[in-house]
This record gives structure tokens, C-alpha cells and sequence, in this order.
């Protein structure tokens, strides 16, 4: 899995110089499709802590975050 490599926790992204930009991505697209959707509205920056709990509890015993080739992004190495 792919996904924003930022922190479940605002002020842990405070100083990033893409955090304004990847909020305002989060709140205008991906929470609105999510929620139009029927889903939980959590949006991209549902941080890194958050996506490795509930991929956690979906099941997977095994979550490694890897570096992505785009510095804004992390890799989700997931296994049962």
C-alpha cells in the first residue's frame, strides 16, 4: 500500500513544507469521496501511526513502513 508519509498527530507535521498542501488535498478530496463513499472520512492525512493500527486490526501481523522513490509518500509492506 501507498499512502502520505506524514504523522496520525498535527503537530508532529508542523514544518513540513507539503503538510498545508497535503491537508488541503485531504480535506477538499479525499475525506469528501470517503464519506460520499460510505466510509470512515479518514482522508490521506490519516497519518502513519493510524494506517499501521488499522492494518493491524484488519489482520496483518506484519506491517513494515518503507521509503518510497517520493519523499511525501511511505510503502506499507503488509503480511498475515
Amino acid at each position: 500500500m501507498v499512502d502520505a508519509k506524514f504523522s496520525s498527530h498535527l503537530e508532529n507535521n508542523v514544518g513540513h513544507p507539503l503538510a498545508p498542501l497535503c491537508y488541503a488535498i485531504s480535506l477538499m478530496y479525499c475525506t469528501t469521496v470517503s464519506l460520499a463513499g460510505g466510509g470512515a472520512g479518514l482522508g490521506a492525512m490519516w497519518g502513519t501511526e493510524m494506517a499501521c493500527r488499522m492494518l493491524a486490526e484488519a489482520g496483518f501481523g506484519h506491517v513494515e513502513m518503507l521509503d518510497s522513490p517520493r519523499p511525501q509518500n511511505c510503502i506499507y509492506a503488509c503480511r498475515a
